[in-house]
């Protein structure tokens, strides 16, 4: 049976304030490492969660970033 534990991680959400913003997914392990990238534009807003795959999220460009801590604004 395989592991979900992940599924009922806490999400976030990654608001664009400007184009381009580029969101990229870390790999987990000895040998972290960029796994996948999405760009949003402007306005633009994406769902997230980390995964047994994903251990980090690397943002780039101006966006808004919701948590259950709170929120943080990048690229100021």
């Amino acid at each position: 049976m395989e592991d979900n534990n992940f599924l009922t991680d806490d999400y976030i959400v990654i608001k664009a304030l400007a184009s381009p913003v580029q969101i990229i997914g870390l790999t987990r392990g000895d040998n972290t490492k960029p796994h996948h990238t999405e760009n949003l534009d402007k306005n633009e807003v994406i769902v997230m969660q980390f995964t047994e795959k994903t251990s980090a999220i690397k943002i780039r460009g101006k966006a808004e970033i919701y948590t259950k801590h709170g929120v943080v604004v990048c690229g100021e």
